[in-house]
């Protein structure tokens, strides 16, 4: 279940109250008159399921309460309703499995976001990932995955084609270039710096690492678990159950590859470098393709979703 809270002007008001009213998965309505300050404007609740909330919110836009006024969508943890869990009923499709697209874009917007929190994450992932190859150690380099936070701005590019958000596409592409550059020029710098200290050797970076050569030695295999991991993640960002999202970040070698670049550069060793620049590009083009065609595949089974919602709503309003 969502909760809307709609801060609307006063002109649109009445046709904020028509839409919601003619619409019978909303429950809850209520309506308070005057009770915005700034801008001015009314305050309208109400309760829909979950699979409803798409329509909603486009109709919502339609009328242009967004300009002036907002849109507030807020799950709602726990709620006892017997209207609320009648409209649950009759809209179609499963609240699991229903895809909040504002909700998935503006997640989009702030995690793709460039700031010294993603720079500084990305720059302390990619280092572990390097202490962690040079240590052939597969337990840090699983630490790196899980602490390096590029997946999202990878789905993103995905998301951006399926939804036509150019702006978002620029967005996580400038992130991703910029925050990949940063983490392995400071993690080259840091490498430099155990080299001219004597505590990382370059026999020990061009040595056998049988539990972390799949870093820099890129086949079939790292594309396919790229695009397995990719579906999985853009699943676990559009459904409500998002349980599975940290398995994705440890199934691809996207942070790693870029720890064995910084060491490459580091120590001058071009396969380690030409390697790893290869598997990072393997594994960020297979997630964003994959991610786009998840996303695309559900937002083609809402349409339908949709279609249907649209006649049980016809219907009502012509009942009413």
């Amino acid at each position: 279940m969502q909760h809307l809270r709609i801060t609307s002007p006063h002109d649109l008001t009445p046709a904020v109250l028509d839409l919601l009213r003619q619409d019978p998965a909303v429950t809850a309505l209520s309506y308070v008159p005057d009770a915005v300050l700034v801008p001015e404007g009314d305050l309208v609740e109400a309760d829909l399921p979950r699979e409803a909330v798409n329509e909603v919110v486009d109709a919502l836009r339609e009328i242009g309460v967004q300009h002036e006024g907002a849109i507030h969508v807020i799950p709602v943890a726990t709620w006892i309703s017997r209207p609320a869990l009648e409209a649950e009923k009759q809209a179609p499709g499963s609240s699991a499995d229903a895809v909040v697209w504002a909700e998935v874009t503006q997640r989009s917007f702030d995690e793709s976001e460039l700031n010294w929190t993603f720079l500084t994450f990305m720059t302390l992932a990619t280092m572990i990932a390097s202490i962690a190859i040079v240590l052939d150690s597969q337990i840090l380099v699983i630490g790196a995955m899980v602490l390096g936070p590029e997946f999202l701005p990878v789905a993103a590019l995905g998301l951006a084609l399926v939804r036509r958000r150019p702006a978002l596409l620029r967005h996580a592409a400038v992130t991703l270039v910029v925050g990949f550059a940063v983490a392995i020029a400071m993690a080259t710098l840091a490498a430099l710096a155990a080299r001219g200290l004597g505590w990382v050797t370059e026999d020990q970076v061009i040595a056998p690492r049988p539990g972390t050569a799949f870093i820099y030695t890129p086949d079939k295999w790292s594309f396919i678990v790229a695009v397995i991991a990719a579906a999985a993640g853009a699943l676990s960002l559009t459904s409500a159950k998002v349980g599975g999202l940290s398995g994705v970040f440890i199934s691809v070698t996207t942070i790693p590859a870029a720890g064995n670049v910084a060491l490459g550069l580091a120590f001058g060793v071009p396969d380690e470098i030409w390697g790893s620049l290869l598997q990072l590009l393997v594994n960020i083009s297979g997630m964003a393709v994959a991610g786009w065609a998840a996303l695309a595949f559900q937002q083609a089974v809402w349409s339908r979703m949709s279609a249907r919602r649209a006649h049980l709503v016809a219907r009502f309003r012509r009942e009413v």
